[in-house]
């Protein structure tokens, strides 16, 4: 684990257990937890239709939201409300970074760049939870021939939730 990550591998995968395990009227009081304290991350994700994102790819992506809200309470962090400046900032950042990786004329340094910003980000565990994720969600789509070219904005939101996460000034723990 990154030593800077606020939440841990083990509040990672106790979101996610407690989030598989919701039924939807649980799933709809954390959504309405989260247009209370997150509504910018909330936002990015009910966003997406008009981007050409289909219900089942949103309803991917608020998964990743619930499982990501439910770490950030599980951490016991008081965590700051996420803006949309914030969202901006961290994506201008991913692209930046994506570029950055893709402009080295040899692929392996390209490559390394990419491993090295994976192996330092600061919430290496959320990172990883979201990376496996996607990367199941993406085979799941390619095993029904239901890829599309809008799933790269599901993609986006997913790992920029992750670094505006990651990337929150987060003042204290709770008692």
């Amino acid at each position: 684990m990154s030593p800077a990550a606020r939440i841990s591998i083990e509040q990672v995968a106790a979101a996610a257990k407690k989030v598989q395990a919701m039924d939807v009227t649980q799933k709809m009081t954390l959504a309405d937890e989260i247009f209370a304290k997150q509504p910018n991350l909330l936002a990015s994700c009910l966003v997406q239709p008009q981007l050409g994102v289909g219900p089942q790819s949103v309803e991917f992506l608020l998964n990743i939201l619930f499982v990501c809200f439910q770490a950030m309470k599980e951490s016991g962090l008081d965590w700051p409300l996420i803006t949309e400046d914030a969202q901006d900032r961290q994506m201008a950042r991913m692209v930046g970074a994506a570029r950055f990786s893709e402009d080295f004329a040899d692929p392996t340094l390209g490559a390394a760049a990419r491993d090295q910003f994976l192996a330092n980000h600061p919430e290496e565990p959320l990172l990883a939870f979201v990376l496996r994720e996607i990367n199941v969600w993406l085979q799941e789509l390619a095993s029904r021939k239901a890829e599309a070219e809008s799933d790269k904005f599901v993609m986006m939101a997913s790992f920029n939730m992750v670094n505006c996460i990651a990337y929150a000034d987060v003042p204290s723990r709770r008692p």
